[in-house]
């Protein structure tokens, strides 16, 4: 195994860890990817977070073969797809978080900008958030609706289901998973204290 997979490795397991071990995943629930020499390399079906080792991930072609004998999270297609339509994506990171879940379920007209920008980090640090409609997890019906609104938008909100957030390498995106799940939570308590929308 060469240094820089490696770390890719590395830092997609502290990514792993720190969601879980803070609360922001849990169970089997989240899926990541990284991109490495034309390889995608993702957390494969029913891992964990909290879990997650080197032996942990499924190895995927950009036309979606998997290489190795671990199966891919179901929701691959949505990694690929942002692979695909964003050549200088390096990785992509998709949780169920609470606030962000909350705050896709809020009636929103704004399908390619849904979260507010109460404070600047959000636009500085990943742009616009699209919401995406809801259709079951790991259905083609949602794979759909993501390749449709993939280009309008930076960063996804699934409605009733979660974030998808890519980056140009796992801390990257890691970071901009951060600031959209804060953003959502000033949101939704706003929301709740009847100051917003």
């Amino acid at each position: 195994m060469d240094e820089l997979l490696k770390q890719k490795l590395h830092d997609a397991i502290w990514v792993a860890h720190s969601l879980f071990d803070r609360g922001k995943t849990t169970g089997s629930s989240a899926n990541l990817s990284f991109r490495h020499n034309d390889h995608i390399y993702i957390s494969a079906s029913g891992t964990c977070f909290g879990t997650l080792t080197e032996n942990d991930f499924a190895e995927l072609t950009l036309d979606g073969t998997c290489l190795t004998d671990r199966n891919p999270s179901k929701e691959w297609p949505l990694h690929l797809d942002l692979y695909h339509a964003k050549p200088d994506i390096g990785a992509v990171l998709h949780t169920h978080s609470t606030y962000s879940v909350l705050w896709s379920i809020v009636p929103n007209p704004l399908e390619s900008d849904c979260v507010p920008l109460h404070t600047p980090y959000l636009k500085m640090k990943l742009g616009t958030i699209g919401l995406i409609p809801y259709e079951k997890p790991g259905s083609e019906e949602l794979f759909t609706a993501f390749r449709e609104r993939i280009g309008k938008s930076d960063g996804y909100l699934l409605k009733n289901h979660g974030p998808v957030v890519p980056g140009k390498d796992m801390l990257d995106a890691f970071y901009c998973m951060e600031e959209l799940e804060e953003s959502a939570r000033i949101a939704w308590e706003l929301y709740r204290a009847g100051l917003e929308q």
